[in-house]
């Protein structure tokens, strides 16, 4: 499972990373905010059509939470995703409001969380 917030729940960008549509449902992502970060890399920037991509950090508080959507992947298309986020992202086990388990692509500055616990 794959948690997205941003660019990868466009049907644009899921049919050039992943060749096809993903299915998936809203979730939220705990004690997280969310800013933008500027995109420079032109083949990210064409794909998503934007130059600026939503991204995540960690800070602890129980008011803050991130919306978006629970994508079912597979672990191809997970590496795909990879190959998609540029180096300032950093894939992580994330535990979802739900209670669901799931892969999200985070700040690769915040120290990693032991959010999944």
């Amino acid at each position: 499972m794959l948690f997205s917030y941003g660019t990868l729940q466009q049907p644009d960008v899921q049919k050039a990373t992943f060749g096809r549509l993903l299915s998936g449902r809203p979730d939220s992502l705990p004690a997280y905010q969310l800013a933008m970060l500027a995109i420079d890399d032109p083949a990210v920037v064409e794909t998503s059509g934007k130059t600026h991509h939503p991204i995540v950090s960690h800070t602890g508080s129980p008011t803050d939470a991130v919306t978006g959507s629970v994508l079912a992947i597979t672990a191809e298309e997970l590496r795909n995703s990879d190959r998609y986020e540029v180096a300032a992202y950093r894939r992580q086990r994330v535990r979802l409001a739900s209670g669901t388990l799931a892969w999200a692509y985070v700040d690769a500055r915040d120290a990693p969380t032991s959010t999944a616990q």
